[in-house]
């Protein structure tokens, strides 16, 4: 993706190796935002390998200007839908810096995004939002987002993933 001017004066481009302690610290900072802090444990060694290596499970954008480089980003990857029998895209993060926004990176990651899920014949965008976050519900409702009513999400990780697994075991 060639970099994208926007008439702020800010660039959005795709994140490249030397991206990664920025990344890193979106990261953070977004958990620190959403009390999240102690569930991370991403290192730059490993973002490195997993967005750069041999095998890429996601891709970054990144929203920059010349005085401060990235101020925003937004991480996603593939996802599929086998009723569209097409692939999607999954925002993981959209992140940006506290005194960046009011300037409309936001807008600009999401919606870039929008066209690069279009122009890669992607079937659907998704992302999840914390229920208490209002702010971040209301800006998403505002681009025509609509909530999965029905839908929760489940997910295991850790010890509860190795459990789960090791049940495959018990099923040979």
């Amino acid at each position: 993706m060639t970099p994208i001017t926007l008439t702020s004066g800010y660039r959005i481009r795709l994140a490249e190796p030397d991206d990664v302690p920025h990344i890193l610290r979106f990261i953070q900072e977004l958990a620190e935002y959403e009390k999240l802090a102690h569930e991370v444990t991403a290192t730059e060694a490993r973002l490195r390998e997993t967005l750069f290596g041999e095998h890429r499970y996601a891709e970054v954008l990144l929203a920059e200007n010349d005085n401060d480089g990235p101020v925003g980003m937004a991480l996603f990857f593939y996802n599929y839908s086998t009723f569209l029998a097409k692939p999607g895209i999954h925002l993981e993060d959209l992140y940006v810096q506290p005194d960046q926004r009011g300037a409309g990176l936001g807008k600009a990651l999401i919606t870039c995004l929008a066209r690069i899920a279009v122009e890669r014949d992607c079937g659907r965008l998704e992302w999840q939002v914390l229920d208490w976050n209002e702010p971040a519900r209301e800006f998403y409702r505002s681009l025509g987002a609509s909530l999965m009513d029905g839908w929760l999400t489940k997910r295991v990780t850790g010890e509860s993933l190795q459990a789960m697994a090791d049940q495959f075991e018990a099923t040979r």
